[in-house]
């Protein structure tokens, strides 16, 4: 990285990055993160690392780019602007895995990373079936790139992948707060273990923390937060939208929470309490549940048959444009499938 002089914080907006794979329709990947970044009022920058052929009926195939130029995409951004938050949704191969850990590593004058806070959604296979990862590359995710996250936001199949390939997901809440805990004591900063592939009307996502002695204690007294040894633990509860449209669902929360921490960094906050984390993560939970509700009743697709619709990441800029869509639109619940978007 060549010397910068700093850009300061009142004279810009907060700046955002995805490293992520494309979706043509809109709904996930690349295209749903700069949608939820805009909704958000951050400014948002990408940097692509596959180009995805898929729609509301699945990922049919995947163009990887060279490492080489996605080396060169994250020098156009990181070499020109200070990026204050940052996510990876598909990376697709362990040399982007790799690639994203050095960038994560690099840290600026002040010591912090070029990346910012860095949230890790570890995408793995499409809802669809289609690998979006490659099979050596999973090891990387858990030893290298989640250790480096100061929050990874996996489903309830991924965080099962992540603790081993012989690990069963979890099938109630007291097994994901385990797992949860489990992915934080082996090295995990924050995971915000989403329940959306869980039966049931309501369902849970669980917030686990590590923190320090004192830290921990005091987050534990508050009553909001649940103490595991030297991880505190809470809990988010929604009512399942009864839709079938949640592509890109997980693409587009960890877009969201990624917008919040932005415009958290940039306005100075320290983001390194249990606390501070889990506001962003509720802010972004509750923009998740508006857009879910508003576009649950869309009909985007030719073939409404075994498609899965996006959810409308403009909600809150264009509803009183548009117009309710549907009973759902201010809807507090949340389907939360959002398994493995690009």
């Amino acid at each position: 990285m060549p010397a910068s002089v700093p850009v300061p914080a009142h004279s810009r907006p907060p700046v955002a990055l995805s490293i992520a794979g494309t979706d043509p329709s809109g709904g996930a990947g690349i295209h749903a993160d700069l949608k939820a970044f805009t909704a958000r009022a951050v400014y948002g920058t990408t940097v692509i690392t596959a180009l995805v052929a898929q729609n509301t009926h699945g990922v049919s195939r995947v163009y990887p780019i060279d490492t080489d130029f996605v080396a060169d995409q994250f020098a156009s951004v990181l070499d020109d602007m200070p990026v204050d938050a940052s996510k990876t949704g598909m990376l697709g191969s362990r040399a982007l895995v790799e690639l994203a850990v050095d960038r994560a590593a690099r840290t600026r004058e002040d010591g912090s990373s070029h990346l910012g806070f860095f949230t890790v959604d570890p995408v793995m296979v499409a809802t669809s079936g289609h690998r979006l990862l490659e099979s050596d590359a999973v090891t990387a995710v858990r030893d290298l790139l989640t250790p480096v996250a100061q929050l990874i936001t996996p489903n309830l199949p991924e965080a099962a992948l992540l603790l081993g390939d012989e690990v069963t997901e979890a099938a109630d809440v007291s097994q994901q707060r385990a797992q949860a805990v489990e992915l934080v004591r082996r090295g995990s900063r924050a995971v915000l273990l989403k329940g959306g592939h869980m039966d049931g009307d309501r369902l849970v996502d669980v917030l686990a923390v590590a923190a320090a002695t004192g830290t921990s204690a005091a987050a534990a007294a508050s009553g909001e937060w649940v103490q595991d040894g030297d991880v505190v633990l809470r809990e988010f509860h929604h009512r399942r939208i009864a839709t079938p449209h949640t592509h890109g669902t997980g693409c587009t929360l960890s877009a969201a929470i990624t917008a919040e921490t932005a415009a958290a960094v940039h306005a100075g906050r320290d983001m390194s309490s249990p606390d501070a984390i889990a506001e962003v993560v509720a802010s972004a939970l509750a923009y998740l549940a508006r857009a879910i509700g508003s576009g649950s009743g869309w009909r985007l697709a030719y073939d409404p048959a075994d498609a899965h619709g996006p959810v409308d990441h403009l909600v809150d800029l264009t509803s009183h444009v548009r117009g309710p869509h549907g009973q759902g639109q201010q809807d507090q619940g949340r389907h939360g499938q959002g398994q493995g978007e690009a």
